[in-house]
């Protein structure tokens, strides 16, 4: 379901909960594209809840290939300020 902007000023954010008796997402249009999903609390937790367990699953998989490393959190912060000047 896509709803523009507009229709939710003069609405209301009370329009998604009609329009979720319906859909589980609503994209919100702005001038003419597409810019924001919209869902309820449960929905999203439940896709939280599966990009953490991908992650896990793939955090999983790198310890099984020995894709990792072992530093201590001095280096580990070391890395990251190096890495974000590169920024």
């Amino acid at each position: 379901m896509i709803i523009s902007a507009s229709e939710i000023k003069k609405h209301g954010v009370s329009i998604f909960d009609k329009l979720f008796e319906k859909v589980d997402s609503i994209v919100v249009n702005v001038r003419g594209k597409n810019r924001y999903v919209v869902m309820d609390m449960d929905r999203y937790n439940e896709l939280r809840e599966y990009e953490l367990q991908k992650a896990y699953e793939e955090v999983t998989e790198d310890i099984k290939k020995g894709d990792y490393q072992i530093v201590s959190a001095k280096e580990h912060i070391n890395e990251l300020k190096k890495s974000l000047k590169n920024v």
